[in-house]
């Protein structure tokens, strides 16, 4: 697993889709991932710290981990097939560690609002790349793929930021 941080959020210009960026913590890999909107407004009410008089879906899911006496130790990103990536929540209560299938986006809100790792699996950035220059998920290939790597690397927090 490498542990990632999320760089920001942009929209895509074409697809008028958010996409979710996340960097490795040494900042060699770029992983980007289209989300809902939805998700985006949750995952960009967490990095701005955006306090709300009562619990949004997130926040709910973490006060009932909470009260069940479970918490929230980590989310993964473990597989993509067929353009979907799948993601876990990695839970531990007193019974021990539990997996809970689970939405990238939806983890990473969570991850975020609880202040834990997120992972993604070094096979899943792999098949990332390959599927970026592979027909059916061509994001950006060849020379521009470099480019695109360049210009998200100069980018600030705040010029990613999705406004919602």
């Amino acid at each position: 697993m490498v542990d990632m941080i999320v760089f920001g959020l942009a929209l895509d210009e074409d697809s008028q889709m958010p996409i979710l960026i996340l960097k490795d913590t040494s900042e060699d890999i770029i992983f980007p991932i289209w989300i809902g909107a939805m998700e985006a407004m949750s995952i960009s009410m967490a990095l701005n710290k955006v306090a709300v008089p009562r619990p949004m879906t997130h926040d709910l899911i973490l006060g009932i981990l909470e009260k069940m006496e479970s918490r929230l130790v980590a989310v993964e990103i473990i597989s993509i097939h067929e353009g979907t990536y799948y993601a876990e929540l990695v839970l531990q209560g007193e019974t021990g560690e539990r997996r809970v299938d689970c939405r990238p986006s939806d983890s990473i809100a969570l991850a975020l609002r609880a202040q834990v790792p997120i992972r993604v699996s070094e096979e899943v950035i792999a098949l990332n790349k390959t599927l970026q220059k592979g027909a059916f998920q061509e994001v950006v290939t060849g020379e521009d793929s470099d480019k695109w790597t360049d210009i998200l690397s100069k980018y600030s927090l705040d010029d990613l930021k999705y406004k919602m």
